[in-house]
C-alpha cells in the first residue's frame, strides 16, 4: 500500500516588505537615493518620485507617523542583505554541547574512559556538560558528586574552563565545561596552516619542496632518472647470466616430456604382443598332440 503524500499545508513565507503600490498610507517620510531627506509628500507623488528614476519606493519604518520610505533598488538591496547575512554564518562559529553522564560510585577505568570522550571533545572546541546521576540514597550524598566533578576539572585545567560550577538539580548535579583559550587558539592556528598550504602560485608540494630546496622542479626529478639509468646496464648483465640456465632447464623440460611419450607408447604396445602370445599357444598346443 502506497504511503500518503504529508502535504506542508503552512503557507509559504512571503516578503511583508511593503514597497511601491503595496504602500496604501495617504502621506509618507520621504528619503532620496542619496539618503537625504526630501519630506513629507503624497504617496503617490513619492511613488512617481521613484519611477522617475527606475527605483522603487521602499517602506523602512512602518511605525512612524507618517511611515518612512527610502528609494532604491529593491531587488539589489535584498541582494546585498543576503550576501551580509551569508558572510555573517561563514565567519560566526557553531558550538555543540555534548553531555557525558557519571555515577557517584564510578570506577576507575570507566572513570578513565569518560574523561577521554571529555578531552577528545573539548579538543573539537566543543562544550561539555558533566551530569552525576544520583539513585536512591545516594542523592543524601551530593558532595561525593561535587568532589568528583572537581576532580575532573582539575585534571582537565589545560583543555577545558569551567563556565558553570556543580549546580543540584534533583537527583542530578551538572557542570559545564568549556574549550580554553589555548585549546580555541590551536584550532585557529591549524585552519590557517591549513588554507596556507601550498604556495602562493599554485606549484604542487613536489614542486615546492624542490623549490625550497633550492632546485628546480626538473632537478629535483633528476636523481630518479640517474637511478633507473644506473639499474639499467645491472638488470641486462643479470638477464645475460640466466639465458643459460633458461636453456638448460629447456632442455630438461624436453628430455622428460620425451621419456613420457615413449613409456606412453610402450604401455599402449604391450596389450597387442599379450594377444598375439595368446593367439600362437592354441596353435602349438595341438601340433603337439597330433
Amino acid at each position: 500500500m502506497p504511503v500518503p503524500r504529508r502535504f506542508d499545508r503552512r503557507p509559504p513565507e512571503r516578503d511583508l516588505t511593503r514597497i511601491n503600490e503595496r504602500i496604501r498610507v495617504p502621506e509618507v517620510r520621504l528619503i532620496d537615493e542619496e539618503g537625504q531627506q526630501v519630506g513629507i509628500l503624497k504617496t503617490p507623488d513619492a511613488l512617481r518620485y521613484a519611477q522617475e528614476r527606475d527605483l522603487d519606493l521602499v517602506e523602512v519604518a512602518a511605525d512612524a507617523r507618517p511611515p518612512v520610505c527610502r528609494v532604491l533598488d529593491y531587488s539589489k538591496y535584498k541582494y546585498e542583505q543576503a550576501q551580509k547575512q551569508k558572510a555573517a554564518r561563514k565567519h560566526q562559529q557553531q558550538i555543540t554541547i555534548r553531555e557525558i553522564k557519571f555515577r557517584p560510585k564510578i570506577a576507575q577505568n570507566d572513570y578513565d574512559t569518560k574523561k577521554g570522550h571529555v578531552t577528545r571533545f573539548l579538543k573539537h572546541k566543543d562544550k561539555v556538560k558533566i551530569t552525576i546521576m544520583f539513585r536512591g540514597r545516594e542523592v543524601t550524598h551530593p558532595e561525593r558528586g561535587q568532589m568528583l566533578l572537581e576532580r575532573l576539572a582539575e585534571e582537565l585545567a589545560e583543555l577545558a574552563v569551567v563556565e558553570q560550577r556543580p549546580i543540584q538539580d534533583g537527583r542530578n548535579m551538572t557542570m559545564m565545561l568549556g574549550p580554553s583559550r589555548a585549546v580555541l587558539a590551536e584550532g585557529a592556528e591549524s585552519r590557517a596552516g591549513a588554507d596556507g598550504k601550498g604556495s602562493a602560485d599554485g606549484r604542487t608540494t613536489a614542486d615546492g619542496k624542490a623549490a625550497a630546496d633550492g632546485r628546480t622542479p626538473t632537478a629535483a626529478r633528476a636523481p630518479a632518472a640517474a637511478r633507473a639509468a644506473r639499474a639499467a646496464p645491472v638488470a641486462d648483465s643479470r638477464a645475460a647470466d640466466a639465458r643459460p640456465a633458461q636453456a638448460a632447464a629447456r632442455a630438461a623440460d624436453e628430455r622428460a616430456a620425451d621419456e613420457r611419450a615413449a613409456d606412453e607408447r610402450a604401455a599402449d604396445a604391450r596389450p597387442v604382443a599379450a594377444r598375439r602370445a595368446a593367439a600362437r599357444r592354441p596353435a602349438a598346443k595341438r601340433a603337439a598332440a597330433r
